[in-house]
């Protein structure tokens, strides 16, 4: 910092120091040249907090100022309106930073409170600095506010919606999980309905469940009617009393698995963890109801593997039952990807994060286009990698075939 003028003032002082600073982060905020902001010198009573930061960002809602606490473990991000972010810095340095660094476009200014009561207003000349208006990047903000409702009532977040430490990568699971289900809405242009049908099957003790009402409902406008299906009596009950006391009536949950549901309209078919030949069903009554959206996470892959026979080329490779088991997961995925497209669904299949504590973290992600001129050729291909490995059947293409999806 070049040029530096201090005035060090008594405490009656201290509130004219306060309010110039307050009023220069004001100028520049209305002026366009806030470039960040850090608070410092933290004395409350978080334990692991450092600093937090500030910077200016773009929402749908409108402009923010967003807070970025920094941890030694973890980052927690608030949003604010800008009129209630500077209030809440205000309340922050008054409560809890004992220095306030500002840094815009052609100037660095620090307030900084001493510890015997002392506050200095520090202003100087910063290099020249470019400002430039920070659109809200959805890869790596949350799609989700910590002060939802719901995640306190399933105990992801306290009583003063702080995360419970223990609940951190679930956090993190809820939030990937929305990204991929935001960009594939985009991706089907299911946003122009307005209203959809959401189906989760073992939607377990709920967290994706009311995770996709509230993003659906609070994050894109919509009116969803979400219906979480599970085969546990005790987690349905759970899940059906928080919905009730949260009054989100286009939220239910049913006792069942994914045979035993109706055919009905769906717009968002999911199923994570599925064992075995589920997946296969789930994404046979994905596609039976026309949903314009189908995401599995498949696990324990059976089916396939006692019918495959090593290719000789691949026979020193596959006779270890790691690498058989490895590779009958990826036919059986590729197969499923395959007649997924065939279906007249755009399929992607990708690494995605643990749910529920498993090392299964794969997703298959369809999302329909409705373009089966390819089905012939796609056909083709399934069989001749049925034949490579001298497959016999294949869970999902039998459903498929038998209700004349697929030629």
């Amino acid at each position: 910092m070049t040029e530096i003028t201090e005035t060090e003032t008594v405490p009656k002082e201290r509130d004219s120091q306060r309010e110039l600073f307050f009023s220069l982060l004001e100028d520049c905020l209305n002026g366009n040249t806030f470039v960040k902001l850090v608070l410092g010198k933290y004395h409350g009573a978080e334990v692991g907090l450092d600093r937090v930061f500030v910077r200016r960002l773009t929402l749908k809602e409108g402009e923010c100022l967003s807070f970025l606490y920094r941890y030694q473990t973890k980052d927690i991000t608030k949003n604010f309106p800008i009129p209630a972010g500077v209030a809440f810095l205000r309340d922050l340095f008054a409560t809890s930073f004992n220095n306030l660094h500002l840094q815009t476009v052609s100037e660095d200014i620090q307030l900084s409170l001493s510890k015997k009561g002392k506050c200095a207003l520090q202003r100087g000349k910063a290099a020249p600095r470019v400002v430039t208006r920070q659109e809200h990047d959805r890869a790596k903000e949350r799609f989700l506010d910590l002060a939802s409702p719901f995640l306190k009532e399933l105990g992801v977040t306290n009583a003063q919606y702080q995360l419970i430490p223990s609940m951190s990568r679930k956090w993190k699971q809820i939030n990937k999980f929305i990204e991929v289900l935001d960009h594939a809405i985009t991706a089907s242009k299911l946003k122009e309905k307005k209203r959809l049908r959401v189906v989760d099957f073992g939607s377990g003790k709920g967290y994706l469940t009311f995770a996709m009402e509230e993003y659906l409902r609070g994050g894109l406008g919509l009116t969803p009617t979400v219906t979480g299906v599970e085969l546990r009596e005790d987690l349905v009950a759970l899940c059906t009393k928080t919905a009730r006391k949260l009054k989100l009536d286009g939220l239910t949950f049913a006792q069942g698995d994914i045979r035993s549901f109706p055919p009905e309209s769906i717009d968002i078919m999911i199923a994570l963890h599925a064992c075995d030949m589920a997946t296969d069903y789930a994404i046979h009554l994905g596609v039976r109801s026309g949903a314009g959206i189908i995401m599995c996470a498949p696990c324990c892959h059976k089916q396939i593997r006692p019918q495959m026979t090593s290719p000789v080329l691949l026979k020193p490779m596959l006779k270890h039952g790691i690498h058989l088991g490895q590779e009958a997961e990826m036919v059986t995925d590729s197969l499923r990807g395959l007649l997924l497209e065939a279906s007249g669904y755009e399929t992607q299949i990708f690494e995605f994060v643990s749910l529920e504590h498993t090392s299964k973290n794969k997703m298959i992600l369809g999302v329909k286009t409705g373009d089966v001129s390819k089905q012939a050729a796609l056909l083709a291909q399934i069989r001749e990698i049925k034949e490579f490995y001298s497959i016999r059947e294949h869970c999902l293409e039998t459903l498929l075939v038998a209700d004349g999806l697929i030629a």
